[in-house]
């Protein structure tokens, strides 16, 4: 016999901002992408919630250093927002993600992932593509290529 879910009571915004990471290879003919894999094993980008004060860059600065580790990075160009929802108990989520271009600048800094991630890794441009489990990201990371490609950040 099923239960019926407690109805909505709250409806509940959560700004969030994050960035899509990359380096370029060694022979610099090609990009990489640093994606994180979550407590559910899916793979995404590193972002979190904005703290009163923060605008949505500095949180996506903030938040790639605290999930991956990384220090020496350049916040390039704003890419996008995404929105997702979701429910939490009798809360109806809504969130909004600001999603930034970001630059890792130090080929020697390693990254490091938070205890609650399964993973963290640094894939080839068509290996993140694959690996991302959301679409409206896929669709930003293509945009963010084009922008690297042009040099046009």
């Amino acid at each position: 016999m099923f239960r019926k879910k407690a109805a909505i009571q709250e409806i509940v915004r959560e700004p969030t901002s994050g960035g899509i990471v990359f380096r370029f290879t060694k022979d610099k003919k090609d990009i990489e992408v640093l994606l994180i894999q979550d407590s559910k094993e899916r793979w995404t980008i590193p972002k979190g919630h904005i703290e009163p004060g923060e605008t949505a860059k500095m949180t996506a600065r903030r938040e790639i250093e605290e999930e991956t580790g990384l220090k020496n990075v350049s916040v390039l160009t704003w890419l996008g927002k995404i929105h997702f929802k979701y429910r939490r108990l009798e809360k109806l989520v809504l969130m909004t993600t600001q999603i930034y271009l970001v630059q890792a600048l130090d080929d020697h800094e390693m990254p490091m992932a938070e205890k609650w991630m399964k993973g963290i890794k640094w894939f080839s441009f068509s290996e993140a593509l694959e690996a991302i489990e959301y679409e409206d990201i896929e669709k930003l990371m293509l945009i963010a290529k084009k922008k690297i490609r042009a040099g046009d950040y």
